[in-house]
């Protein structure tokens, strides 16, 4: 059995879910919230650069549309509705974005529909010949923009004043508002950035898998799954858990019977970080 066409094709998929992850961490380190909001605002993105491409607008103005769209939700939720739960206790913060999930999923089915779609773009034709199978275009993107974002990321928590306070807000968020770290204008950035990255994934996702509100919403969960691999803290390990995740889901899909159940790859392999993490923790403290 050839798994190496499904392994380079994970690749692709693999490296959306660490962006997709990258843009989770940040956000928690930041602010203390797993944003389950994060699918389902790269999908109205990826809506309205579908519509924007049915309305014959040039491609380039429907992916800075739908990259503005997907930051302009997550920054009205980060700086409207995330300060009312930022002294809640973490379940509570992350339970609030499913809020927002839901009301986009019905606000996308309304407008759109559940019809499942794919974006197009010119780079899905054009491919690089990789030990003899081909890789898109688009996939070769995804990979380099994955790594791309976690190399600007890092270089912005360690070298800017933003980063600088994003790392103070993340280990002690009274302590930090007490040296004058501005709270809400930092955890805004954070909120600002991680839309960023939900547009960019969710205009990836629609090309690479299907355009579908529900659908992408909950592909969320792979990124959780990477990042929890990181411990919600290292951008370099969650990249490399989203792409391992991306090809695990894909290696799969040539094994008759297990291919049916593939997609809860990233379930299952959250759930045995989240075992193994929490031993890992249990042990420690023994050892102290």
């Amino acid at each position: 059995m050839n798994l190496l066409p499904f392994l380079i094709s994970g690749l692709g998929i693999g490296a959306v879910y660490a962006l997709s992850g990258v843009g989770l961490v940040i956000l928690y380190r930041s602010t203390g919230v797993l944003n389950f909001a994060f699918g389902a605002i790269g999908a109205l993105g990826a809506h309205v650069a579908w519509q924007l491409l049915q309305w014959k607008q040039p491609l380039a103005l429907a992916i800075l549309a739908a990259v503005l769209v997907a930051t302009a939700v997550s920054f009205l939720y980060g700086r409207i509705f995330a300060p009312m739960l930022s002294h809640r206790d973490t379940v509570v913060r992350a339970v609030g974005t499913v809020a927002p999930a839901l009301f986009l999923i019905a606000l996308m089915g309304v407008i759109w529909g559940e019809l499942p779609r794919r974006l197009q773009f010119p780079t899905d034709q054009m491919f690089l010949a990789l030990f003899g199978v081909r890789l898109t275009y688009t996939r070769l993107i995804a990979l380099v923009l994955a790594i791309l974002m976690v190399v600007a990321i890092t270089l912005l928590l360690n070298r800017t004043r933003l980063g600088l306070d994003m790392r103070a807000l993340a280990n002690d968020r009274d302590l930090s508002a007490i040296l004058g770290v501005r709270i809400l204008h930092t955890e805004t950035a954070a909120w600002v950035i991680t839309g960023i990255f939900a547009g960019l994934a969710g205009l990836l996702l629609a090309d690479l898998v299907r355009l579908q509100g529900t659908f992408l919403t909950f592909l969320v969960i792979p990124a959780i799954a990477a990042a929890i691999l990181g411990q919600l803290r290292s951008l370099t390990i969650t990249a490399i858990a989203g792409l391992s995740v991306g090809v695990a889901e894909a290696v799969l899909t040539p094994i008759a019977w297990i291919s049916p159940y593939r997609a809860a790859a990233p379930f299952v392999i959250a759930l045995a970080a989240v075992m193994i993490l929490g031993s890992t923790s249990r042990a420690a403290l023994r050892d102290r």
